[in-house]
Formats: structure tokens, sequence, C-alpha cells
């Protein structure tokens, strides 16, 4: 199921899933929304190796983390263009909309977000993904700390 995932996703996810193996091999995470497998992943921006960070446009810090989402049909796996919305809420309330940035290489469609955050901080992301005629949300929790 690894195999399928890293495939589906693209070179972007390759690389994360590379550096991130030990704690992505154990739990993939993925929901199924509608007619939509939404892949979705949740790191700190120092996982990157600078030349990836630079290839991608993308700020390396301890107080960066970024969300990456995919969507996928879930009968033909094709990558959906669609338009894809992000906020985060910390555990105080603090609400931020970040800015999502749509990545299309080869056969593979992705969303980026960066969010900021403190040491042991906790986002709850919600995700609105919509395609036109359909609307799905996506809700999960990430905890960033500071290297």
């Amino acid at each position: 199921m690894l195999n399928l995932f890293i495939r589906n996703i693209g070179k972007f996810f390759a690389i994360a899933i590379a550096l991130l193996l030990p704690v992505i091999a154990s739990a993939e995470q993925m929901q199924k929304l509608g007619n939509w497998d939404v892949h979705y992943l949740a790191f700190p921006s120092t996982f990157l190796t600078a030349k990836v960070a630079r290839n991608y446009d993308l700020q390396r810090s301890n107080y960066l983390g970024l969300v990456n989402i995919s969507v996928l049909d879930s009968k033909t796996k094709a990558p959906q263009a669609l338009k894809v919305t992000v906020t985060a809420r910390n555990l105080l309330g603090n609400i931020r909309e970040l800015e999502v940035r749509k990545i299309t290489e080869q056969d593979a469609i992705y969303y980026l977000a960066e969010v900021p955050h403190r040491n042991e901080e906790t986002y709850r992301f919600i995700a609105t993904i919509d395609d036109g005629a359909n609307q799905q949300v996506l809700k999960f929790e990430q905890k960033f700390y500071v290297d």
C-alpha cells in the first residue's frame, strides 16, 4: 500500500516520505471523502533538505511547518485538480488562513501550505476541498516541536 501511495503522490511526497519513512511507514494519513482518497501530512519544514526547499521555494525554519494534501479519485487513483483552502486553529483559538499552493508534476498534483508554530504548539486543520460540484472537508490535528 505504501508503494501505491508513493507512486500516486509524486516527487515531493516521495522525498518527504523518504525523509519521514520511520514515522509514515507505521501510519499512512488518508481519509476517504466522497469519491476521493485524501492523503495528508503535516511536518516540520526542517525535515526537508536545503535543495528540496529551494526547488519548491519553501522556507526551512525550526518555527515553520508544512501541510501537504493530495487528492486522488477513489476508483481510478488519478490526481484531482481542485480548489483547496486550509485553516489552522491553535488550542488558544487563534485562527490562520493558510496560503495554499498547487504543485503539478508529471502525473501528480498536490497542495502545500506553510504554517508558523511555536514549540509544542498543536494545530487543528480544516481543509476544504472543492471541485465546483462537490465539496468535502478534511479535519486533522498536528503537534509541532522546535528542534
